[in-house]
C-alpha cells in the first residue's frame, strides 16, 4: 500500500496535458499499449491515458500512490473495460512472483523514488516471456543539455509531482536486469524521450 500523500494541484495539471497531447503521443502510447497482452500490470496510471489503446481481452491491474490521480482517473475510466485499479507502489509491488505477461509504464520512473528497486520489483512479477513497455523523458545527450537539466530538476521535481528530468534512465533499465529492445528515441516538448520494449534478461522469450 503507498504512502503517498499526493500532489493536487500537479494532478490537475497532467489531467488537463494528458487530454491535450498531440497526435504523435497518442500514436505513440497506441503503439505501445497496443502490444500489450494476457494479464497487465500498468505502474502510476495516472488519469489512465493509456487506457484507450489497450487490446481487448487483456486482464488490466494498474497501480497509482497518488490519491489525486485515481481521483480522476476515475472521471475517464472506460465503461466497456474491465478494470483493476489499486492504490500502490512500485518499489514494493503486492503481487506474486511471475504474475503478469505485460508491464506498462508510461512518463513514470521519472517520479519513482527508486526507479532501481521498481525496476526489479517489475522483473520479479513478470513471467518468463514477459515484457516491459516503456516511455519515458531521459538526460540529454550532450553535455551542456544534462548541465541545464541538471540545475533545473531540483525546482522541477517540486512543482512536476517529483518529476526527475535528469535521470539516465536507459541505463537504469539495463542496470535492473532487462535487454532493451525496439529503441526509440524521440522528444516530449523539449525534453528528449526514450521509448520502446524491455525484456528481462536470462529468460527464454
Amino acid at each position: 500500500m503507498s504512502s503517498s500523500a499526493g500532489h493536487r494541484r500537479f494532478a490537475a495539471a497532467w489531467d488537463w496535458l494528458a487530454r491535450h497531447e498531440s497526435a504523435r503521443e497518442r500514436r505513440l502510447r497506441a503503439r505501445l499499449a497496443g502490444q500489450a497482452s494476457g494479464r497487465v500490470l500498468e505502474i502510476g496510471y495516472g488519469v489512465g491515458s493509456n487506457w484507450p489503446h489497450l487490446p481487448a481481452g487483456v486482464e488490466y491491474v494498474g497501480i497509482e500512490p497518488d490519491p489525486y490521480m485515481r481521483e480522476r482517473a476515475v472521471r475517464h475510466r472506460p465503461a466497456d473495460r474491465s478494470l483493476d485499479l489499486r492504490d500502490g507502489d512500485a518499489q514494493a509491488l503486492d503481487f506474486p512472483d511471475a504474475s503478469f505477461d505485460t508491464v506498462i509504464g508510461t512518463l513514470v520512473l521519472c517520479t519513482i523514488p527508486d526507479p532501481v528497486a521498481a525496476l526489479r520489483e517489475i522483473r520479479r512479477v513478470l513471467k518468463p516471456g514477459g515484457r516491459l513497455l516503456f516511455w519515458e523523458h531521459v538526460n540529454a545527450r550532450s553535455r551542456l543539455g544534462r548541465i541545464a537539466l541538471g540545475a533545473v530538476t531540483p525546482l522541477w521535481s517540486r512543482v512536476g509531482g517529483g518529476c526527475h528530468p535528469n535521470r539516465d534512465t536507459l541505463e537504469t533499465i539495463e542496470a535492473a536486469g532487462f535487454a532493451v529492445h525496439d529503441l526509440r528515441i524521440g522528444r516530449i516538448g523539449p525534453l528528449p524521450s526514450i521509448s520502446g520494449l524491455a525484456r528481462p534478461v536470462g529468460v527464454e522469450r
